[in-house]
């Protein structure tokens, strides 16, 4: 897992150009979730390349958006919003001397350190403050060519997704961390929530995103090379992707 999280900066650029970014029903859903209390300040765990960043960023608030990976963050820094600071550090190794209104992590959660994540979490989002993890599974949505795509990778790759941190079923009506925040002793009034949404594009891009995928970047280069070459044989050259954002929300607890 320790491989795979830290094997993006090597696909920084594809990974910018070719996943999709969030859309403004995100924003609007953490901010209902918010109540009352306006989000002035954000921490991002896990910034990547801004797809997040500059969504939240549009809508007002001060992000501080950390990154361990150095190639990553300067994709982010090539288009930095004003009101964006960028921060170099792993979530384990951040100061926990200021809390925020609003602490979020895109489709990166799932590499942090499980032992000790939710308390050091807390200390980084204020009492009564919000708490939004969110991706987006890259995923076809017809079924007959996600078969096609399966039996394309096969013989390479058994599987190309991150397994629940926590062993949650895919059936469970909960999902992580939804599960481990339920859970907690410092978290309450915890969401899971699905953002509908499809996405066309060409065969090409869709296998552009899977090329930034931790599980194809750690191929060997011929292998990767013919899992694309033997994908895009087997796709017509227009797909849709289900480009669902699976979000789960959760509530500080204290004044």
């Amino acid at each position: 897992m320790v491989e795979r999280a830290l094997s993006f900066g090597s696909v920084a650029e594809a990974y910018d150009r070719f996943r999709p970014g969030y859309p403004v029903e995100l924003l609007e859903l953490v901010m209902e979730y918010a109540g009352e209390s306006p989000i002035r300040t954000a921490l991002e765990i896990g910034t990547g390349t801004g797809k997040a960043t500059r969504l939240f960023a549009e809508g007002g608030i001060a992000v501080t958006a950390t990154e361990p990976d150095a190639a990553m963050l300067a994709e982010l820094r090539k288009r930095l919003p004003a009101n964006v600071t960028t921060v170099q550090a792993a979530f384990e190794d951040l100061p926990l001397v200021t809390s925020y209104g609003l602490v979020y992590s895109a489709a990166a959660l799932h590499w942090t350190n499980p032992e000790g994540r939710w308390e050091r979490m807390a200390a980084l989002v204020r009492p009564g403050g919000v708490f939004a993890n969110f991706g987006v599974p890259i995923q076809l949505a017809d079924p007959a060519l996600q078969k096609a795509a399966r039996a394309a990778r096969l013989p390479y790759l058994d599987d190309d997704g991150v397994p629940s941190p926590d062993g949650t079923a895919a059936d469970r009506p909960m999902q992580w961390p939804g599960t481990e925040l339920e859970q907690s002793e410092w978290f309450t009034d915890v969401r899971q929530v699905v953002i509908e949404r499809r996405l066309p594009m060409s065969a090409v891009d869709y296998v552009g995103q899977l090329s930034t995928v931790s599980a194809y970047v750690l191929l060997s280069p011929a292998d990767r090379d013919e899992v694309f070459r033997r994908t895009l044989e087997a796709l017509p050259e227009t797909v849709e992707l289900d480009a669902q954002v699976h979000v789960h929300l959760a509530r500080r607890l204290g004044d």
